[in-house]
């Protein structure tokens, strides 16, 4: 099969060349899912665009995560060739739907590198060593810290989860109720009378202080279709937060699914994968109420100890408000030590708190914040100190709004 434009009406020869696209854009195509593909099109009775739309992604895609970039390199590839309606008209006797054009969808950069290759000329070859020794120059870095998560290419997502893995969170420990062994402090009974009666009853004092550790992270991540381009992202920065303290993890959509254990994984791509097939529900609606009551109810208790501070990644566009959300919003805040709330939706110079869903929750959140680039996350890194001062008052949000 040659790497120019397929042969017109070549079925196997097409979907060849798709299934190559598909593979450049990050979606795990082998060749036996050609095969597979080109007899389930062959054997389906394909009528129309939509049905070959279907049956394509029924064969080649198998995570949820990888729809999106199926959806947008079927429209870029097919419609840029606009074979689908002349293989269907030798297959079938249906004249074809011709569907209307759809705006730019998430994913869009990287398919469309991965269709239109830029040739290049042949590098050196770069170790693995070399690879994690890059160092950006100052003005890609600053770019790339400022860009948007839903507008960046595939290179520049890679780029971007390496810088991700060297955030460091501020020394924000904080005194405990448990004790330790110190140089100085109070006076330990205990080992002062052991101590004491090893010397032979010459009195030997020995001190204890409070034990002071970083308090516990709980984060709550919306991984609805609206928030796709920017939860992965996030769930590679609290990948890289578990290695430094404790971290709880929940994703949320239709549904509340806990993803602790698989992201304590090592390496962070089998850490998101397994992520991904452990939570059903991605790119599914948003039902944030029932995921908090679910969260206070069943794991409120056992994560939020030690005035853990609770991460909530949501765009707050719940489908239907009710006091429920206000509840439960406010039962969650009075749990933990501190309540960030972080909004990709406040990327927008012209955001305003107007949506009836965000109305509800922001009388509940202690600080509200942007989470839509690198740059966004240092700052939250930064504002996640002890000592740290806070930012707008979530409250002003809602004067502003009327």
């Amino acid at each position: 099969m040659s790497e120019g434009h397929p042969g017109k009406g070549r079925l196997p020869d097409n979907i060849a060349y798709f299934a190559r696209a598909l593979r450049a854009a990050g979606v795990p195509v082998g060749p036996g899912d050609v095969i597979d593909a080109v007899e389930a099109v062959e054997a389906a009775a394909i009528g129309s665009r939509e049905d070959f739309y279907w049956t394509l992604h029924a064969v080649l895609v198998r995570r949820h995560e990888h729809s999106a970039l199926f959806a947008e390199a079927f429209r870029l590839f097919w419609r840029r060739r606009d074979l689908i309606e002349k293989m269907i008209a030798q297959m079938s006797p249906v004249a074809p739907d011709k569907a209307p054009p759809k705006p730019p969808n998430a994913g869009a950069l990287r398919v469309q590198e991965a269709l239109s290759p830029k040739t290049e000329r042949p590098k050196p070859r770069i170790t693995e060593e070399d690879l994690t020794t890059v160092t950006l120059s100052v003005s890609q870095a600053e770019v790339l810290k400022a860009k948007d998560f839903a507008q960046m290419s595939a290179e520049e997502v890679a780029q971007a989860r390496r810088l991700i893995g060297a955030l460091r969170l501020p020394d924000d420990a904080t005194r405990t109720r448990r004790f330790e062994a110190r140089p100085r402090g109070r006076i330990d009974p205990r080992r002062s009378f052991q101590r004491t009666v090893r010397a032979g009853g010459a009195i030997d004092l020995a001190f204890r202080a409070p034990r002071e550790r970083p308090p516990p992270i709980v984060a709550l991540c919306d991984i609805s279709g609206s928030m796709a381009e920017y939860s992965r992202l996030f769930l590679h920065f609290l990948h890289a937060l578990s290695e430094q303290r404790r971290v709880h993890s929940f994703v949320f959509a239709t549904r509340l699914t806990n993803i602790t254990r698989e992201l304590t994984r090592r390496d962070p791509d089998e850490a998101l994968a397994r992520a991904s097939a452990r939570a059903q529900d991605w790119e599914g609606g948003t039902r944030i109420a029932e995921a908090l009551h679910l969260f206070n109810r069943h794991w409120s208790r056992r994560v939020l100890g030690g005035g853990a501070v609770v991460l909530l990644f949501t765009d707050g566009l719940e489908r239907e408000v009710t006091p429920e959300l206000t509840h439960e919003m406010d039962r969650l805040r009075r749990s933990c030590r501190r309540l960030v709330w972080l909004n990709p939706l406040l990327r927008f110079e012209g955001f305003s708190a107007r949506a009836s869903g965000i109305r509800a929750m922001l009388p509940h959140v202690d600080d509200f914040r942007p989470i839509h680039s690198l740059s966004a996350m240092a700052d939250l890194c930064r504002a996640l100190g002890a000592h740290q001062p806070r930012g707008r008052a979530p409250k002003a949000w809602l004067r502003e709004a009327g």
